[in-house]
């Protein structure tokens, strides 16, 4: 699954999603994770709807996005484009965050990480 993360130099997750100008892009699966690129972002004039949808059309393809903070528009926009937003709260290593989200892969993933994973939900037993 793609992720992509705020990050001024791809190794912290350390910018605010609406302050972003690139983002950077990992493969994460259960047993392997791979960083897979840079993209950034067209800022062009325009008002706060425009910049968020330039970012949100940055990371299309991306299950979820980890950011230090992420407002409340924005973080909708998102979800309505079935993009994740995970927010850190604070500043964490890239590294870090990739090895919880596979420790979760392995085990028993949400509902919602397993809808981003394009798995389909078991369909319920007719006993």
């Amino acid at each position: 699954m793609r992720v992509a993360f705020t990050s001024s130099g791809g190794e912290i997750v350390d910018q605010h999603f609406g302050q972003a100008a690139h983002f950077f892009l990992w493969e994460i699966g259960p047993e392997r994770a791979e960083p897979v690129g840079r993209v950034d972002v067209l800022l062009g004039a325009g008002d706060e709807e425009d910049r968020i949808a330039a970012r949100a059309g940055a990371i299309a393809g991306c299950a979820i996005v980890y950011t230090q903070q992420i407002g409340g528009p924005a973080a909708a926009r998102l979800v309505a484009r079935r993009i994740h937003p995970m927010k850190t709260q604070a500043e964490v290593p890239v590294a870090e965050v990739v090895e919880k989200l596979q420790q979760v892969l392995r085990g028993r993933p949400p509902p919602w990480l397993r809808k981003a994973m394009g798995e389909v939900a078991p369909a319920p037993s007719e006993e």
